[in-house]
């Protein structure tokens, strides 16, 4: 068998050409390792990412189930301020037609009625 020839220094590379069982299984080993820390890393990676993703799935139902109790207690609070409005301009019809006909029981009553000083004293 020949053997490689560097280009470089026209010199010769060494090949083993025996396979060593124990280097072999050794490796094999040492590659599932990796693999499976590389697996584990992975996981858990994928496993923080998954909490990440369900507090912020978590922060985003409780942001949106306060607005939603915010949007109810607008209406709510619209609702009442219309009603108030409504009451308040029915009381000021009320008011008016109180004072018109307390001013008509006072031009009607002669105890009311304004006095002429000076004529009365000629």
């Amino acid at each position: 068998m020949e053997l490689p020839l560097d280009e470089e220094d026209g010199t010769f590379t060494n090949i083993s050409l025996a396979d060593d069982p124990a280097e072999h299984y050794s490796r094999r080993i040492l590659s599932s390792e990796v693999e499976r820390a590389q697996s584990t890393m992975m996981n858990a990676d994928m496993d923080a990412v998954e909490a990440e993703n369900q507090v912020e799935l978590e922060e985003k139902t409780r942001l949106i189930n306060q607005v939603l109790e915010l949007q109810h207690t607008l209406e709510d609070l619209s609702a009442r301020v219309d009603a108030v409005k409504e009451e308040n301009l029915k009381l000021k019809s009320e008011n008016q037609v109180l004072g018109q006909y307390i001013e008509n029981l006072m031009s009607a009553s002669s105890v009311f009625q304004t006095t002429d000083t000076k004529s009365k004293r000629k």
